[in-house]
């Protein structure tokens, strides 16, 4: 009788140990492999990439272009809202809402600033909106601060919201 008691405790033991394992292998697995996250809506809607998709973006006045993809404009989106947004919501410019971050501003100014190369450059030198003066209302983004592959992925992400995302950069935000 004290071999079964022996041999049943062993069994349910047994059981609870797997059981056991088995728990912990999976919490381990959970925090190992997260589940995918879900798409970024804003880039998904308004940008229009998804996240197994690239975006093209015009680099230069040449017309070359620069492949951004889905997970950089996520970026881009992540850095322009810790640096940029809180005089830049939605890509109006608060403190002087005639000069917005929409393509058409951005075409206008002197220098233009719709592509990659010169968006940085301003980003880098802030001009005023004729190229004249310094622009002290816009911070100038030292490379110490942001480097220039986080600096083109911010540009990245105004010039393709400018292109794409209806509102942005205009007066109906508001």
């Amino acid at each position: 009788m004290i071999q079964r008691i022996r041999t049943g405790f062993s069994s349910i033991g047994l059981n609870a140990i797997k059981i056991v394992l088995v728990s912990v292998f999976l919490m381990i697995q959970s925090i190992v492999l997260p589940a995918a996250a879900a798409p970024d809506p804003y880039i998904a809607q308004y940008l229009k990439v998804q996240p197994d998709e690239i975006a093209e973006v015009v680099k230069n006045a040449s017309g070359e272009t620069k492949t951004f993809d889905y997970s950089r404009l996520v970026q881009g989106k992540t850095l322009f809202g810790q640096n940029c947004q809180s005089c830049h919501v939605g890509g109006a410019t608060l403190s002087r809402p005639e000069l917005p971050l929409s393509l058409t501003a951005l075409q206008g100014a002197t220098p233009p600033r719709d592509t990659i190369d010169s968006l940085v450059a301003y980003m880098r030198h802030p001009l005023g909106y004729d190229g004249e003066d310094d622009n002290y209302g816009c911070r100038e983004i030292k490379e110490a601060w942001l480097n220039q592959d986080e600096v083109e992925t911010i540009a990245a992400f105004v010039l393709r919201a400018a292109e794409k995302a209806a509102g942005w950069g205009t007066s109906d935000l508001f």
